[in-house]
């Protein structure tokens, strides 16, 4: 039987390489819900081609406009936040790719997990915000995150077949970015246009920032410890600039598994959707005569604070997080708005964290409430520190 596929953020990065994934296996994969925000145009030419039960457009001003784009077709048509959140919950959808960007993807995960669906996680801001609200509905609703990141998909790949075994320590791999190696002095003067060409992947403008800033790192660290069980001292972010081995598991006994492929986001989609088998891709291969030195670094978190202040986080427990990635969604828009300087990112999400109230225990209701308090803030520490 074929899986029956919900896409939340089909017109992004990961949404449209997981339609490619879907497309060259259809066999065992059919399309039956596509989302997007405000990609109007390609979500239409999307629907067409794959002919879901049911799409939605977060955008409700765009709504008139995909309704008649689709009226001679069998396919529901749907908008709005509150759609979004409640689409997952198609008794005929089996697996929700949550490729959707920042904490947008909360709610709608939730919903998916209390419906019983198994969730492709690629929205890692999800377990960012309240990874400890998630694990526990996961485990009532009995069902299962699989990771899409690749480094986390990297792990989960290194953890198969090693139930039981302790894990001594994770190794996140980063490739660094397009600042690796720089100077706080010259990271005062970036911009945009620099931050977005990242050296190795192909993303949206939001992750590519914070690879720039490495509090995609950050984030992954955090989305690690909800993930695998372990605790924040478990964790290595370690500098990998080729992007090959996408992550490492050393075990109690000193051996290390790592993963290793070239830097394309379709195998570990194609990994998530088919766990835990591996049907032929025609995904490129690792040709290691052009790969004759894999080198790795330490961090510099001095330079890029981002790292430590989510770390920081991470240790503080409670809506810490949670504050964290409010604020840093604002900093990102700001800074590619070009109304904050690269460096005054950390300062803006620092401030904010030192502001916003902490609740050791939040429920869904407290991080809504904590995430809305952040951006407010955030947006005051901009305007003071620009």
């Amino acid at each position: 039987m074929a899986k029956n596929i919900a896409i939340l953020g089909s017109t992004g990065s990961i949404g449209t390489q997981t339609l490619q994934v879907i497309e060259a296996h259809p066999e065992l994969f059919t399309v039956e819900v596509l989302t997007a925000n405000n990609n109007v145009a390609l979500l239409i030419e999307q629907a067409l081609k794959f002919k879901p039960n049911a799409v939605v457009i977060g955008n409700e001003g765009k709504y008139a406009e995909l309704k008649e784009a689709l009226k001679d077709e069998d396919i529901k048509v749907f908008a709005g936040k509150e759609a979004l959140a409640q689409i997952v919950a198609f008794g005929t959808v089996d697996v929700v790719v949550t490729a959707t960007v920042g904490y947008s993807g909360l709610l709608p995960t939730v919903n998916a997990i209390k419906a019983g669906k198994v969730i492709a996680l690629a929205n890692k801001e999800t377990l960012v915000v309240a990874g400890e609200l998630i694990n526990e509905l996961v485990t009532r609703h009995n069902t299962a995150i699989l990771p899409v990141d690749s480094e986390h998909s990297a792990i989960f790949q290194c953890l198969t077949g090693e139930s039981g075994n302790p894990i001594e320590k994770i190794i996140l791999t980063a490739s660094g970015g397009p600042f690796r190696g720089k100077t706080y002095e010259e990271l005062k003067h970036v911009t945009p246009r620099q931050a977005l060409k990242h050296p190795n992947w192909n993303m949206g403008a939001k992750v590519t920032i914070d690879s720039a800033s490495m509090m995609n790192k950050g984030f992954e660290m955090i989305e690690a410890k909800w993930l695998f069980g372990v605790k924040p001292e478990q964790i290595q972010p370690i500098i990998h600039p080729q992007s090959i081995i996408h992550s490492m598991v050393q075990f109690a006994d000193g051996s290390i598994k790592a993963q290793l492929g070239v830097p394309d986001m379709r195998l570990p989609i194609q990994y998530a959707l088919t766990y835990p088998d591996r049907p032929k891709s025609a995904f490129g291969r690792v040709d290691f005569s052009q790969y004759t030195s894999l080198t790795f670094e330490e961090p510099d978190r001095k330079t890029f604070r981002n790292l430590q202040l989510a770390y920081d986080s991470m240790l503080q427990g409670g809506n810490s997080s949670c504050i964290l990635n409010a604020a840093n969604e604002i900093a990102v828009e700001a800074f590619l708005q070009e109304r904050l300087s690269f460096t005054a990112m950390p300062e803006v999400i620092e401030k904010t964290m030192e502001t916003v109230n902490f609740i050791k225990h939040p429920s869904l209701d407290d991080y809504v409430e904590t995430d809305k308090e952040s951006r407010k803030v955030a947006e005051e520490w901009v305007e003071k520190i620009k």
